[in-house]
């Protein structure tokens, strides 16, 4: 399943996305409502997006940056909304429609990820340091809309005025060495936590990373760097349950050499989307790019990912490229085997 970073509409064509408008001046006051019933207030709805294909079909098509997954529905929708509450405050709100009858015949990715968090939270009850943002709450609302019984999953979490380590790499000129090395540190912490903890994500990138209202302090003042969440947990998957996700998922800027060549995912896959990561906080931008008006971006990716040889660093960061050189090596065997030897070479520098 490949990802949309903007969760805007999938279809790029025009009518579609006019379709899609009009569908959402009679999905959003509906929406607007049972979270209005919830004891939701300043609701503003941010982004929706539509999977539409065939029931009884499985494709995958290109959106944007990413591929998405489509699952055997004639079409459900994504969104996400900010909002208020008396008792948690300013949150952020995930939201999944889908007709009633085509959520009996599987599992929502939203449904998915709600059961991630829930079981990390468990996990973090005994650990000092957090992995995911708190899930506030959940809802399951079923709601009439478009002429048909729709399913409204719900998921709540805080909101972080910071934003995400996307952003902050938006304004990647005003950082200091030091803060991007702390930041790769604790990017690489966060992904080594989440892995004892026994779970892959499978969608590592800076997006996905949250700057939590927290900060970290160091013996100097350029080191001070917000405390890190991972999110998103779609495609996430037990470590131990390797063909648990049979299908190729992931970003396709991020996605390891293996699961281009159909690999299922492990550990090493993430280790790859950290190195591609690491690239991106280190020099603004990542190793790997293809042309955004291609006509077959996901063999320019493969091609990128599978034969492009691994950037050099420039001279100032060259004490980085042993590390650069094995989180993104081509071969899973040449790669590090885990988030500990990586942070091992971090320490060092």
């Amino acid at each position: 399943m490949m990802r949309d970073d903007t969760l805007k509409n999938s279809a790029s064509n025009l009518p579609i996305t006019q379709a899609l408008q009009v569908q959402s001046g009679q999905l959003l006051p509906v929406i607007t409502q049972a979270l209005s019933e919830r004891a939701y207030s300043k609701i503003v709805h941010q982004r929706i997006s539509q999977q539409q294909i065939e029931k009884g079909a499985e494709q995958t098509q290109e959106s944007h940056t990413q591929i998405t997954k489509q699952r055997s529905k004639q079409g459900y929708y994504q969104g996400l909304t900010r909002a208020r509450h008396l008792e948690y405050g300013s949150v952020m709100i995930k939201w999944e429609l889908c007709a009633t009858s085509d959520r009996l015949q599987s599992v929502s990715d939203l449904t998915h990820e709600i059961s991630v968090l829930q079981a990390l939270y468990t996990l973090q009850k005994t650990q000092v340091s957090s992995i995911t943002p708190p899930l506030l709450a959940h809802h399951n609302v079923e709601i009439d809309t478009l002429g048909q019984s729709q399913q409204l999953t719900v998921l709540v979490m805080p909101h972080y005025k910071n934003g995400s380590l996307a952003k902050l790499l938006n304004h990647y000129l005003a950082l200091t060495d030091n803060q991007k090395h702390n930041l790769i540190k604790e990017s690489a912490h966060l992904v080594c936590n989440l892995h004892n903890a026994g779970w892959l994500h499978n969608d590592i990138k800076p997006s996905n990373i949250l700057l939590s209202d927290n900060l970290m302090t160091h013996a100097d003042s350029d080191c001070i760097v917000p405390d890190l969440l991972l999110t998103d947990f779609a495609l996430a998957q037990r470590n131990d349950q390797p063909n648990a996700i049979s299908f190729s998922g992931g970003t396709p800027a991020y996605l390891a050499p293996e699961r281009w060549q159909g690999q299922r995912a492990m550990i090493q896959s993430d280790i790859y989307a950290f190195g591609i990561m690491m690239v991106e906080i280190l020099i603004g931008k990542r190793p790997f790019n293809i042309d955004p008006q291609s006509q077959q971006p996901m063999t320019d990716w493969a091609i990128q990912h599978c034969q492009q040889p691994i950037p050099k660093l420039p001279l100032e960061y060259i004490c980085y490229q042993s590390i650069v050189d094995n989180v993104l090596a081509k071969r899973v065997e040449k790669r590090y085997q885990s988030m500990e030897a990586v942070l091992g070479e971090l320490e060092k520098l």
